[in-house]
């Protein structure tokens, strides 16, 4: 089962995003904590949104986290994909696929046109997952980041712009 994510889901899903930190090889770089979670997902302006895949029984097993990007050529918002996580002990049981098309039902019934994220090249269960599932990669784009000193260089620049 898939649905929206609650407030009394912040625990559990923070235990997984840490889980998949772990299983990214980078749970030293996890700094968000449970009260941030629970800000940037149910605050007063949430710009993030969470979707958790429970098993039968009523367990959180996965979790999806996303927000709207826009596509200046097409003209319309899509969704970027943050994370999508399933405990490995259940994967296989479709979690991950039904997370994806709620997700992908979102954007049909919205009029968003692009579903997007990225994954790690190294981790080759996920990319045949997406795969099988139509997803193709954007191999003509490289990802782009600024983060911790660079960021608070260049921006400390802008101040007086």
């Amino acid at each position: 089962m898939i649905r929206t994510a609650t407030p009394a889901d912040v625990p559990v899903v923070h235990a997984l995003v840490r889980d998949l930190a772990a299983y990214e090889k980078a749970l030293d770089e996890v700094r968000t904590t449970p009260e941030q979670l629970h800000e940037a997902l149910f605050g007063e302006r949430p710009a993030a949104f969470a979707h958790v895949a429970e098993t039968e029984d009523g367990e959180v097993v996965g979790f999806a986290i996303w927000f709207l990007n826009f596509s200046t050529w097409r003209g319309v918002h899509g969704i970027y994909l943050e994370d999508l996580y399933v405990r490995p002990e259940v994967r296989g049981g479709g979690h991950g696929k039904a997370l994806l098309t709620e997700l992908a039902r979102i954007c049909v019934e919205r009029g968003y046109e692009r579903l997007e994220w990225s994954v790690l090249n190294w981790n080759k269960p996920s990319i045949d997952f997406y795969e099988s599932l139509g997803a193709r990669p954007q191999d003509e784009w490289t990802v782009y980041r600024l983060t911790d000193g660079a960021l608070a260089e260049l921006g400390a620049a802008g101040r007086g712009v």
